[in-house]
């Protein structure tokens, strides 16, 4: 991919913009990566940075067991906000040029083959080992397979779905940019309408209003959002303001969230000044994606990591613990050694679910979804 020195003049000021030169070409291996990074910080997070159930796991607690990684692993649940910032680059490139029903089929088809193949394998391993949690009543499970448990009051099957809501509520919210289709102005005014629409919610405190709004976690998509938007017509004054707003809401509400005196009896106590660092470093990594600065990081392999990073997040939390326990307290395993054999059979797993699901029903669910099927099913019914 080259990036043009120059921007196009907008087809109409009112409208929308020119793509800068040429469109990017290809795909952008270096933001796989990305998410790969941000998942494995979760899994530090999830493995040796917090206590509660994963002290179960281990037998012991995590900070006995990794004295001087503990406190370092405890901010890698930061790695949540920063797939948060990629998911609003992600989904503003590809929603780009695409109806409605077409971007809804993409979504759904991208996230439950996989979802539907960890939620049973969670579900299936503490029915057979119910060593950590016991698994949850049937009506649970099954309230769980429609991704719609949090706001049903259901438990939970992943630990890890709580994001999944988060991501999906913004899905609907960008859906109100899709189905006009998207441009640089719409886009532009959306992220404006939901910065402005988050400060007041934080000052609304109303639960109902941040169900919607999320003030906690719209910066980081917003800040995507206005990332891709650099990365497609070049970045100006608008953009740039819209990306500085939205880190500095962004890093506030990771501090108030994670350094607090209610998290200090379960987490590590936490540093203001380094939550801001990372915060600011993954915004500075997609930036740098956005600009075109990490264009040589082209690895095909990279790829492949960005394929096993969604089905990775999803099992490695419980799976991992499951894991955890049978070598360290079963086998005898050394902290360290189970530490590194249970993500990298994390990582095996993931691989097998993408080529075994993702790979083949992906496509399936998402061409008998599409607009094409849509019309040829009302086409048929219309001759029957």
């Amino acid at each position: 991919m080259v990036r043009a020195r120059h921007r196009a003049a907008p087809a109409h000021p009112m409208t929308d913009m020119t793509p800068r030169g040429r469109r990017p070409a290809g795909r952008l291996r270096a933001l796989d990566g990305l998410r790969l990074v941000a998942a494995l910080m979760v899994c530090l997070y999830h493995y040796a940075g917090r206590g509660g159930s994963v002290q179960e796991a281990w037998g012991a607690s995590p900070k006995q067991l990794f004295p001087s990684l503990y406190a370092a692993f405890s901010y890698g649940c930061l790695g949540v906000q920063i797939f948060f910032v990629i998911s609003g680059f992600v989904i503003c490139m590809s929603a780009w040029d695409r109806p409605l029903r077409d971007f809804a089929a993409s979504r759904v088809a991208r996230l439950y083959p996989a979802y539907w193949c960890a939620v049973l394998l969670v579900t299936a391993t503490f029915v057979v080992r119910p060593v950590i949690a016991d698994p949850l009543p049937i009506q649970d499970v099954l309230v769980n397979l429609t991704m719609a448990q949090l706001p049903m009051g259901a438990d939970r099957v992943l630990g890890v779905c709580w994001t999944l809501w988060v991501e999906a509520r913004f899905y609907l919210l960008f859906a109100l940019i899709v189905w006009r289709g998207a441009t640089y102005l719409r886009c532009v005014t959306f992220c404006v309408l939901w910065l402005v629409a988050a400060v007041v919610a934080a000052a609304m405190n109303v639960p109902a209003v941040d169900e919607v709004v999320m003030p906690q976690y719209a910066p980081f998509f917003i800040g995507g959002l206005a990332l891709f938007l650099v990365h497609r017509f070049g970045g100006d004054l608008t953009l740039w303001s819209i990306v500085i707003f939205s880190w500095s809401l962004g890093q506030y509400q990771a501090v108030e969230t994670l350094v607090s005196p209610a998290a200090t009896g379960t987490f590590h106590q936490r540093s203001a000044w380094i939550v801001i660092m990372v915060v600011t470093l993954g915004y500075l990594a997609v930036a740098a994606v956005a600009l075109g600065r990490l264009e040589r990081a082209n690895w095909r392999w990279l790829t492949v990591a960005g394929a096993l990073t969604y089905p990775f997040y999803l099992i490695h939390e419980h799976l991992g613990w499951a894991v955890i326990e049978v070598l360290h307290q079963q086998l005898m395993l050394s902290a360290r050694a189970t530490f590194a054999l249970t993500v990298l059979v994390m990582l095996l797993l993931a691989w097998a679910i993408h080529r075994l699901i993702e790979r083949p029903f992906g496509p399936r669910l998402k061409n008998a979804l599409s607009a094409e099927a849509v019309v040829r099913r009302a086409q048929r019914a219309a001759r029957s």
